[in-house]
């Protein structure tokens, strides 16, 4: 209990260590292996060298192998960030190492030279580690701690609020109505990935009656599992309500990528190009998507790849005011008692 106080307390730390590797060598490899080892540089912390070649100079002895080995070893390492520093005659590989990347959300980053591919993508940004330009795929504005600090304060006053003048009154009313729709808990529990693929128990009010496909199957419409006050949850978004506390321990945001099931993302992770990038920031209990008429079933491919799409957009185009204007969309559509699959 004590730990989960510390996490509702603690905003964000002012420096988030990521864990990178580096795939190729040059003088720019060494001058960024150089950067990371630098002591008034924080943040960064070199995990080792991959290159098909030998490796001499100051890297020769961070060498821990091949191009395939550094996509082994970056999953079992959980690494945050992997440097491209091949030359362009291996423009496959690098096309086929940021696919894998986008596939297990680590970041991509390309350190330009002369000879150098960079993979075409809508939005190519440049970021300097000393003197050494750096190719990023897209723009983050929530990898820059000022504003993950500025969301995380709002997430917990906000959530706060939500708890103590909304939830106190609201929760013995919706609790007894759940538990006299059907048998049952008051809260269904489901385990969902979060920022990082870091996995966490995501709690909603029980819509449905006890069933064994719960994990496996999504709400269709007029389906018999859920119960007719379940309904009016779903359709009201009452039944996220719990996921306040979430926020508050620091396992979502009040806006963001809505957490999908585990079975969701092994379904779509290797057929929908970016999938797993919305997994760069802390799921949410509404999002861009949502507001703008993906929310509830997702009955094909077409329709989670646009749930993506939007997704992806968000957190490459964030602002503290896109947030205000998400959540206020989401009251708007919570009066007007708008639908949008939300079974």
């Amino acid at each position: 209990m004590r730990s989960g106080l510390n996490q509702v307390l603690t905003l964000e730390p002012l420096t988030t260590v990521k864990d990178l590797v580096i795939v190729g060598d040059g003088p720019a490899a060494q001058e960024i292996f150089q950067y990371c080892q630098d002591q008034t540089v924080r943040g960064y912390r070199f995990r080792g060298l991959f290159s098909d070649a030998a490796v001499s100079g100051v890297l020769a002895s961070q060498r821990l192998g091949d191009v395939e080995a550094a996509k082994v070893f970056a999953v079992q390492n959980r690494i945050d960030i992997i440097y491209c520093a091949l030359p362009g005659t291996y423009k496959e590989v690098i096309t086929d190492l940021m696919e894998f990347c986008e596939r297990n959300t680590i970041r991509f980053r390309v350190i330009p030279s002369a000879d150098s591919f960079i993979p075409v993508v809508q939005t190519t940004e440049l970021e300097f580690h000393g003197s050494v330009p750096v190719s990023k795929l897209r723009n983050e504005p929530l990898d820059n701690r000022w504003s993950r600090m500025a969301k995380r304060a709002f997430d917990i006053v906000f959530s706060l609020c939500v708890i103590v003048f909304v939830f106190s009154w609201l929760f013995p009313i919706l609790a007894i109505a759940v538990k006299l729709s059907s048998k049952g808990p008051v809260f269904f529990k489901q385990t969902r990935l979060g920022e990082g693929k870091k996995k966490f128990g995501c709690y909603k009010f029980r819509s449905m009656r006890m069933n064994k496909e719960a994990d496996m199957k999504q709400a269709t419409k007029n389906d018999p599992r859920v119960t007719k006050v379940g309904s009016f949850l779903r359709k009201s978004n009452l039944d996220e309500m719990p996921q306040f506390f979430n926020v508050l321990m620091g396992q979502m945001s009040v806006v963001g990528p809505r957490p999908h099931p585990l079975r969701l993302n092994d379904q779509f992770r290797d057929i929908i190009d970016k999938y797993m990038v919305r997994h760069f920031v802390r799921p949410g209990i509404t999002g861009w998507a949502q507001v703008n008429g993906f929310r509830g079933e997702t009955r094909t491919p077409e329709l989670m790849e646009k749930r993506v799409d939007l997704d992806v957009w968000y957190l490459e185009n964030w602002s503290f005011m896109l947030d205000l204007k998400i959540i206020a969309k989401t009251v708007t559509n919570m009066v007007g008692g708008k639908e949008e699959r939300a079974y």
